[in-house]
């Protein structure tokens, strides 16, 4: 979930740009080059050929192929605008969250809350079972949210401060949370693309979260035994190593459980289906209350003036020095200005995914690929390497759902499938994969909020990339592949 209300997503507006102009090697044009750069900037620059905006930089060289492209075969450039447009709307709200998550991150670190959570976790939980429980506790609140940002920006923050602590390869911490947010937004009733995808389908929410067990049972286990092997694998800290952590922290901070109260107020609204927006923005102003109230020594060692501290850790990069190097580094925030990059990331992504559905590419790239699915697996794998495509092109995981959904669908039932079995391919593929790739929403959101790159989680996001795998086994083998009734 990224968007404010399931109530937004309109399916009746979600257009898909045809152009039968436009050949499927023109199409391609635009993402072999932008592929190409980036992967010359990753594996040759070091990420850096253009700078620290290099990603950025190469979206919209991606773009401006693609206006050229869409020029050639007389696309008008009014309608290649719209559609950006389009799209630079549709990530307003993420954009004003990822806002709001880091100034939640700074005021929750001064208030004492990050700190609390790292203090009491440490005594809870042990490297033996961390990253197994990480994923188990990711679920349950994205399951009781229906929002896997949501997770990350309130438990995710907590327990990579308290794996990190531990010692933990902070990669294997940020996958395990995303592995468990991703499978409880996927499962949740209260999620939007839970919603959308048997909308898509034509079938109706229960029976696609039903026939979704089939797939996403046996890959959750599979992840869970992973992360359990790993864990058992993990040299433990050693108790006096915590003792001296724990200590560090009590003389930094006032610990005390009041501080939780914080993430239970902001987790409570979002229950009460509270828009995130208000719920964040609440987490913010209690916490600037919080901080006033118990964290007066660590304000006032920020800056002489309260009102200056908090509303430096709001905007600006916030750090408490501790006596432990590495708890001066988990306890440090980049309040609203950290997010800049993520957000320029973001925009940069929908301009070039908007000019490549308004030149008609997505479209086209869709249709090549369900030209070629002649059998039952070869349509499951044909709607599963779409959302892949369309997750790295379009950059966005409602477009990997809506486009796949609305082109195949017919292609299911001609083959006499039930609709169920589109849905749950959708969100197999389409939901989960969006966070591994880098300039994706999802995945430029859930690295900025959790600190960590895609390409340190990425082989530990496994639900994330074993759920398709998994997908396209049971296609193969014909397990559980539901058929519609024969009247």
């Amino acid at each position: 979930m990224q968007e404010d209300d399931l109530s937004k997503i309109d399916i009746n507006d979600q257009r898909i740009v045809e152009n039968k102009e436009l050949n499927f090697f023109e199409a391609l044009i635009p993402v072999i080059i932008l592929m190409g750069l980036l992967a010359y900037n990753i594996f040759f620059a070091d990420g850096a050929m253009f700078g620290d905006y290099s990603n950025q930089i190469i979206l919209l060289i991606g773009g401006g192929v693609a206006l050229i492209d869409g020029l050639y075969n007389k696309v008008p450039i009014s309608l290649m605008i719209k559609e950006v447009w389009e799209n630079l709307k549709s990530v307003f709200v993420p954009i004003l969250i990822l806002l709001l998550v880091g100034a939640l991150a700074g005021t929750w670190l001064i208030s004492g809350v990050i700190p609390a959570m790292v203090y009491y976790g440490l005594q809870v939980l042990s490297p033996e079972i961390f990253l197994p429980a990480s994923v188990i506790i990711a679920a349950i609140i994205s399951i009781a949210t229906g929002s896997s940002w949501t997770t990350s920006a309130t438990v995710g923050i907590a327990l990579v401060g308290i794996g990190t602590a531990l010692g933990i390869n902070p990669g294997m911490i940020a996958g395990a949370v995303i592995s468990g947010a991703y499978f409880g937004d996927k499962m949740s009733p209260l999620s939007d693309t839970t919603n959308l995808a048997p909308a898509m389908a034509g079938t109706d929410l229960f029976t696609h979260i039903k026939y979704m067990t089939i797939t996403t049972v046996p890959t959750i286990l599979v992840t869970l035994v992973v992360f359990g092997i790993i864990s058992a694998s993990i040299e433990p800290t050693g108790s006096a190593d915590v003792s001296n952590l724990l200590l560090s922290i009590d003389k930094a901070f006032n610990i005390t459980p009041w501080l939780f109260l914080v993430p239970v107020v902001v987790i409570a609204l979002i229950l009460l289906k509270t828009k995130p927006l208000v719920s964040l923005a609440s987490g913010v102003v209690l916490a600037a209350v919080f901080a006033v109230v118990f964290q007066s020594e660590v304000l006032s060692s920020l800056s002489d003036s309260s009102v200056t501290a908090i509303t430096d850790a709001i905007f600006t990069d916030t750090s408490v020095a501790t006596d432990n190097e590495k708890l001066n580094e988990l306890f440090s925030a980049g309040g609203m200005k950290g997010m800049l990059w993520t957000i320029f990331l973001i925009i940069c992504a929908m301009v070039f995914g908007g000019i490549m559905d308004g030149i008609g590419a997505l479209a086209r790239i869709t249709k090549a690929l369900l030209s070629v699915a002649t059998t039952v697996f070869g349509l499951f794998a044909s709607t599963v390497l779409s959302c892949l495509g369309l997750n790295t092109i379009a950059s966005d995981q409602y477009l990997a759902i809506v486009i796949p959904g609305k082109m195949f669908k017919k292609a299911y039932d001609d083959k006499g499938l039930a609709p169920e079995n589109l849905s749950r391919t959708l969100e197999d593929s389409g939901t989960v994969t969006s966070v591994l790739i880098p300039w994706n929403t999802c995945g430029a959101y859930q690295s900025g909020v959790l600190g960590v790159g895609v390409g340190e989680y990425f082989i530990y996001a496994i639900f994330n990339w074993l759920s398709p795998i998994t997908t396209l086994i049971f296609a193969a083998l014909r397990i559980k592949i539901k058929y519609l009734l024969k009247k």
